[in-house]
């Protein structure tokens, strides 16, 4: 299937920029980016192996990539605007019931959805790199290397938005990207405004609680060399859901998508081939 771009009316009527691509036909997985990021974070998957069996979808969340960016931090500082985007784009594009795949934000974002909307719509969630311990909370900070907290990011001088963001990217990866790659996702990243970095990333929600309240199925996907989703931030959201499936990546950072998307790939078609027969099952019960 040739990519096709949609244009999906959100939360207050912000138009949200909606990238689809794969089987039309196949199960829809709703892949949501994280902070600071774009759809072309999901650049691997749509070129690979799961786009020949599921129907993909990924957005650019609001104030990020070709979406709306309204001024204004009440619209992105709670639960609200994210979870009635997904809304909004579950609905705008028909999906059945689609697996919701977060990265780092992005899985606070399901989380959010679930929150608010419940899990009716949806046959599951899967995070990556995604604690239930929210960016903002002390214990996090405490532990996080600079480079890591990213407060440059939040600067107004774009040379140290720049530095900042270059210094973010690097950690987010185990093995240094490529120069073709950090250049395309410094160029995505910068399209992202300071206050919208800010107001977005430092909002707090209950994600333990949110998550522990499914009956649907939930994946944590974590990559083992990880500077973002520290360990102890791992530990604490397996502990919340002892019943999850987990999917860990020796030797990969926070995107365990992009520096192993084969076995990323194997393993979210396995889940979500798991989670859709959890669904039929229902339905048939």
């Amino acid at each position: 299937m040739k990519p096709l771009s949609h244009t999906v009316s959100g939360y207050g009527g912000v138009k949200l920029h909606v990238r689809e691509a794969g089987n039309p036909d196949g199960p829809p997985l709703l892949l949501l980016h994280g902070w600071s990021q774009h759809h072309l974070s999901w650049s691997k998957q749509f070129k690979g192996a799961l786009a020949e069996r599921f129907r993909l979808i990924a957005p650019d969340l609001r104030g990020h990539g070709a979406s709306d960016k309204p001024e204004g931090a009440h619209h992105y500082d709670c639960a609200a605007p994210w979870a009635d985007d997904v809304q909004a784009v579950i609905r705008a594009l028909s999906l059945d019931k689609p697996l919701l795949v977060g990265w780092s934000m992005g899985g606070r974002v399901a989380m959010e959805y679930v929150s608010i909307h419940g899990e009716d719509a949806i046959s599951g969630v899967v995070v990556i790199g995604t604690s239930v311990l929210a960016p903002g909370a002390p214990e996090v900070l405490a532990e996080r290397a600079p480079a890591v907290k990213a407060d440059g990011m939040y600067s107004a001088d774009q040379e140290v938005q720049l530095t900042s963001t270059i210094a973010f990217l690097r950690a987010c990866f185990a093995a240094p990207l490529s120069k073709q790659d950090l250049a395309l996702m410094t160029g995505f990243n910068m399209l992202v405004s300071p206050a919208v970095r800010k107001a977005s990333r430092l909002r707090t929600t209950d994600s333990d609680a949110t998550l522990q309240s499914m009956t649907k199925p939930v994946g944590i996907f974590w990559g083992e060399a990880e500077k973002v989703c520290t360990r102890a931030m791992f530990d604490a959201t397996t502990a919340a859901l002892p019943d999850a499936a987990t999917f860990t990546y020796p030797g990969a950072g926070h995107a365990p998508f992009w520096e192993r998307p084969d076995a990323f790939d194997t393993d979210l078609a396995n889940f979500a081939d798991a989670t859709f027969g959890h669904r039929a099952q229902g339905a048939a019960a």
